[in-house]
């Protein structure tokens, strides 16, 4: 069985999403049977600005379509200042 110490930790990090409401950025896979998509669009019920970025890959979507995913990651440094 996973390890789901992390799952207890939730409402802290919820807390200081939405108090703090950082910048997001989530590039996912959309085929991805790991982490389903609904999970990246749940940030935005969080943080409203979060980008969500669905992509057609699965899990490893970094590895398989990393010429796409800079792409959105500069974007993202670029707009946010960072």
């Amino acid at each position: 069985m996973a390890d789901r110490k992390n799952v207890a930790l939730y409402p802290k990090i919820h807390e200081y999403l939405r108090s703090r409401q950082p910048p997001l950025l989530a590039v996912w896979g959309k085929n991805d049977i790991i982490f389903s998509p609904a999970g990246a669009e749940a940030f935005k019920t969080i943080l409203p600005k979060a980008e969500v970025h669905l992509i057609d890959g699965g899990h490893f979507v970094l590895e398989n379509h990393l010429d796409e995913v800079v792409v959105y990651i500069k974007k993202f440094l670029e707009k946010n200042g960072i």
